[in-house]
């Protein structure tokens, strides 16, 4: 059953208009990710997807993160709008955050533009943001979104919410 969508606020984007099937767009919005003092990643030149109920995911280029973070991870997943995705190891000095991204070297034709890029999942870094505002991330063990201010939910992950 599809939840009542929350009231969407001044510059809000409520995640119930976000489309079905999911779409990338290019974001200029600034994306910082943080752990232990160091940047793994910096850019204004991420890809957004954007699918109902979900708050984004960013989609980073190689080129904007740090050179030695990321080591390839065992495991495979698919994405019925995406394709096959492959996972990445963080290693930020002696500690290693597993399996905290993902990307698609071959991505299906309407997502091209992911292909090599890398989306991370917000919690176990110290900090993530967009321009600026640390994000939540999104409810669940598996969804990799970011949620800021400037959404409006609920947001898919949450208890009760596999039916959406």
């Amino acid at each position: 059953m599809r939840p009542r969508p929350d009231p969407a606020g001044p510059g809000q984007e409520s995640v119930w208009s976000f489309p079905r099937p999911a779409i990338a767009e290019r974001s200029a919005a600034h994306i910082v990710i943080e752990h232990r003092g160091i940047v793994i990643a910096d850019t204004r030149s991420s890809i957004r997807t954007l699918e109902t109920s979900h708050p984004p995911s960013y989609y980073i280029p190689p080129t904007d993160i740090a050179p030695g973070a990321l080591r390839r991870a065992p495991g495979r997943s698919f994405c019925e709008w995406k394709g096959v995705a492959a996972y990445w190891d963080v290693v930020v000095g002696d500690v290693v955050l597993p399996r905290v991204g993902w990307s698609y070297a071959e991505p299906t034709q309407g997502f091209a533009a992911l292909r090599d890029h890398v989306a991370f999942y917000a919690g176990p870094f110290d900090r993530c943001s967009v321009d600026g505002e640390t994000v939540v991330p999104q409810p669940g063990d598996f969804y990799g979104g970011w949620i800021t201010s400037a959404l409006a939910g609920p947001f898919k992950g949450v208890p009760e919410s596999s039916g959406w």
